[in-house]
């Protein structure tokens, strides 16, 4: 027999934390790592839009580190889960970085504030750097209300905002889409 998708447990606004604790759909907790999903889910657009098999090695490993960060935000901090979560390490960070590092080295220096556009992959990469702010801010605001979050979660995801941002340079530079420069209006 066939895994049933639906479980028919949620249809009254709540879901469990791994751990069994019931919560409401909308607690900070699961809208952390609902919007790291989401994030997942947009470096997975980003991943099919990138055309370079480096970046996409690197974007697929990036997937891996989201799940893992969601399986740690969706466990009760309370309870010891009965099942064994993977967990991040400084390497995931140092990893980060190294990538950024090799991408700066190949872009010219900026000069102004970049707009996001010029082709969809550098659109995507931008949407998905904005998505990772909002989940590093809700594991912020998380930790500020006392709920346990891993302090190398919101590292990862400051480093990793960081990365998409290069990224999105780079993915520009491989397209030979020229960045569109921020000109600010002042009144004269």
């Amino acid at each position: 027999m066939a895994f049933k998708i639906y479980t028919k447990t949620g249809d009254l606004g709540k879901t469990s934390l791994i751990g069994g604790t019931k919560v409401l759909k909308s607690s900070l907790q699961i809208e952390c790592y609902g919007t790291v999903d989401e994030l997942n889910s947009h470096i997975g657009l980003c991943n099919d839009l990138l055309k370079d098999k480096h970046c996409n090695e690197v974007l697929k490993e990036v997937q891996d580190r989201l799940f893992t960060i969601g399986s740690s935000l969706a466990c009760d901090p309370d309870k010891e889960p009965l099942m064994k979560i993977p967990d991040l390490v400084e390497e995931d960070i140092v990893f980060l970085e190294k990538h950024i590092d090799i991408m700066t080295e190949i872009l010219p220096a900026m000069k102004f504030f970049i707009l996001p556009g010029g082709h969809t992959t550098v659109s995507s990469l931008h949407v998905a750097r904005c998505v990772c702010r909002r989940a590093e801010r809700l594991c912020v605001h998380l930790q500020d209300e006392n709920i346990f979050v891993d302090p190398l979660i919101i590292k990862y995801l400051n480093r990793l905002s960081d990365h998409l941002f290069v990224l999105s340079r780079y993915a520009a530079h491989l397209l030979q889409v020229e960045e569109i420069p921020w000109i600010p209006r002042v009144k004269k």
